[in-house]
């Protein structure tokens, strides 16, 4: 078993409508639609096992919590009690904490773009004890917090799952960390009232985290969430195809071009109606079977979107591996087979691809795509679809939030998957959505576990 930690960020709070600084500041209460988004999360999770429940100090955190525990207990099952955890407590802003973010933007407009793009370096220069003033960046003082807090949850949870409520700030830098990403990639990861996002921690330590899935909305009637910028030129949104035989089996497809199975075609049609509301402009698939087939049934419901094939998406060429069970490559690889399940980025495929060749090519034709529609920005948000393979789209993750290759694991992509990644007219990507598979059964990601 592994270890599962459940994040989910506070509802609506009266400061979030009124577009204040929140940080430690505790005269915030969750709204009405606060307190029926974290009715909607003790829904979703019914039936889930939860060996234990923490909630930050706030009393916008104790609310939800609160209510998701009315929820979980409704059907008469055992929820352990509520714990309040101080780790969890929202990042410290002491300069603004209570003012409004427009204000800030007027006031003092180079520390409010820093926050926006280089968060990492913001100073804020607070009371010190002998009457004078002391760097404080809070940034790095939460990536030490949530550091912290990893550091005594997980030994005392082995093979449990633990559900946490928290803020915007402590839970993108809990995924950070357990990501081993750096301070310069907070704002790469995006946290909505009420969402729930879910990391694996396969061995129960940090170093085996696993993001299952990222800023889950759907259980809030939004499939996927809002775009968050009117400047935002580009919206992406990444499917890995539908299921196929080889899938099920284990087999190892590679560029062997499989088809969906019934399976796979019927997730093909949940995704597409999943996606049925969403404005798609352009699509783009790998021209092999099994993401083409899904491509065509989305598009279905956007008949004036032409898809256009991209064989840069192909997936991995595995070589030799191709069509064998894991079984059957261990007798011949064993020590390839076990770098490839522990450090991917430096095996090369017997007559096949390396990791970084795979990168090459994908990043390439990915950058290429978001060039050209980012080119085309008037003011509107364009929206596109690409639809790829398990590998390309842990190559596509892995770079929007700036990790390396050796990170391809970290990211969970179940058949038939929905992700969402933004991007403004300047600055980096933002991960706002990944691995949403609620349209398929649930929030746990129960799709075929086979090779890529």
């Amino acid at each position: 078993m592994a270890t599962r930690v459940i994040l989910v960020r506070h509802g609506e709070s009266s400061f979030n409508v009124e577009g204040r600084v929140q940080g430690h500041l505790n005269v915030s209460n969750l709204t009405e639609k606060g307190f029926a988004d974290a009715r909607l999360v003790g829904q979703t999770l019914q039936g889930l096992p939860i060996d234990a429940f923490y909630h930050s100090p706030l009393t916008r955190a104790r609310e939800t919590a609160q209510t998701i525990l009315e929820m979980l207990t409704q059907n008469g099952s055992k929820i352990p009690a509520l714990v309040v955890n101080p780790l969890l407590i929202e990042i410290s802003l002491p300069l603004w904490e209570g003012v409004l973010f427009d204000d800030i933007k007027a006031t003092d407009p180079a520390a409010y773009q820093q926050w926006q793009t280089a968060p990492h370096l913001l100073k804020m220069d607070v009371p010190a004890a002998d009457g004078q003033t002391q760097p404080f960046y809070p940034i790095p003082a939460l990536f030490e917090q949530a550091r912290q807090l990893w550091q005594e949850l997980l030994p005392n949870h082995a093979d449990q799952t633990v559900l946490l409520v928290g803020h915007s700030g402590i839970n993108r830098t809990l995924i950070c960390t357990a990501l081993g990403l750096p301070p310069t990639q907070y704002q790469s990861i995006q946290q909505a009232n009420c969402n729930i996002s879910i990391l694996n921690f396969p061995d129960g330590s940090l170093g085996s985290a696993q993001l299952e899935s990222l800023n889950v909305t759907s259980h809030l009637g939004l499939p996927v969430p809002k775009v968050r910028k009117a400047q935002n030129a580009l919206r992406l949104l990444l499917v890995r195809h539908g299921e196929t035989d080889w899938n099920r089996q284990g087999r190892f497809q590679g560029q062997i071009d499989v088809p969906l199975n019934p399976t796979g075609h019927q997730q093909a049609q949940q995704a597409a109606e999943f996606l049925r509301s969403e404005p798609i402009d352009f699509a783009v698939s790998s021209p092999m079977l099994r993401p083409k087939e899904t491509a065509e049934a989305i598009l279905q419901h956007h008949p004036a979107v032409t898809l256009a094939l991209q064989s840069d998406f192909c997936e991995i060429g595995h070589g030799t591996w191709e069509g064998k069970l894991e079984s059957e490559i261990a007798r011949e690889y064993a020590r390839e087979l076990e770098q490839w399940r522990t450090q991917p980025e430096v095996v090369q495929m017997p007559e096949g691809e390396n990791l970084q060749q795979v990168w090459d090519r994908a990043i390439t034709a990915w950058n290429d795509l978001v060039e050209s529609a980012r080119s085309d920005f008037n003011g509107t948000t364009r929206v596109g679809l690409v639809v790829a393979h398990d590998a390309i789209n842990k190559v596509i993750l892995s770079h929007v939030v700036g990790a390396g290759a050796e990170k391809f694991w970290s990211f969970k992509q179940g058949n038939g998957a929905v992700s969402v990644i933004d991007y403004p007219a300047e600055g980096p990507p933002i991960l706002q959505a990944m691995n949403i598979t609620t349209h398929l059964g649930g929030v746990l990601d129960r799709t075929a576990a086979g090779a890529l």
